[in-house]
């Protein structure tokens, strides 16, 4: 697949070959959707905690004489029933971990960045290294490359200028290519990557990657 590749200006420089098996993917809903749900599960903390009435301090004595009162007979002050009581069926610490397996994943990250490319969301920047930080510099970049939607950025490696200069625009982040992952390219409508991070995912979930796997044991 040829790309064009832009300057900081905007202008076309040239166009590069991208890895079709990385970029021309095609779209597999459901391992996507599974990717997501993942995702979104093995980030929650499942630290939520509820007490039963055996967990609940207070005194032990009955509230009033069994017989005499009219009222409905009470032994503990714990009972769900009453305030300060123990919860019934509440939420307890768990895992919600799930498990995919890593072609699987490797696939899902595939099907999206080829969703990017071949709905025109995918911008190639020549390079993306500024000399020092400077937010006005990242959104003059994105206002050439005519980007007004959020916009997730990614370069090879952690740039503490281009990670600066981005993190205070509204609805733009920046992630190394390692980090890359289907729910920040989900959340984000333009895909930004300089030639470096494009040459960095193929490495990754290209090509190297295909070759490890028809050469592992069966």
């Amino acid at each position: 697949m040829q790309v064009p590749v832009y300057s900081f200006t905007g202008k076309v420089l040239e166009h590069i070959e991208i890895s079709d098996r990385v970029f021309a993917t095609p779209f597999n809903e459901g391992i996507v959707h599974q990717a997501v749900v993942r995702q979104r599960a093995n980030a929650r903390q499942g630290t939520h905690d509820t007490k039963t009435r055996g967990e609940i301090t207070s005194s032990g004595g009955k509230l009033f004489r069994q017989k005499g009162t009219g009222l409905a007979r009470a032994g503990s002050r714990r009972s769900p029933l009453r305030r300060g009581g123990g919860i019934v069926f509440g939420p307890h610490p768990k895992s919600y971990r799930q498990a995919m397996p890593k072609k699987m994943r490797q696939l899902a990250l595939r099907c999206v960045l080829s969703a990017k490319a071949r709905d025109e969301e995918l911008k190639i920047l020549q390079q993306l290294e500024l000399a020092e930080p400077k937010t006005k510099m990242m959104a003059e970049i994105l206002s050439a490359l005519g980007v007004d939607a959020p916009t997730l950025v990614v370069i090879p490696e952690p740039e503490v200028n281009v990670i600066k200069s981005a993190r205070n625009l509204k609805g733009v982040k920046t992630t190394p290519a390692n980090l890359l992952n289907v729910l920040d390219i989900l959340s984000h409508k333009m895909l930004l990557m300089s030639v470096a991070a494009v040459r960095k995912a193929e490495q990754l979930w290209g090509e190297s990657a295909a070759t490890e796997a028809d050469h592992a044991p069966v």
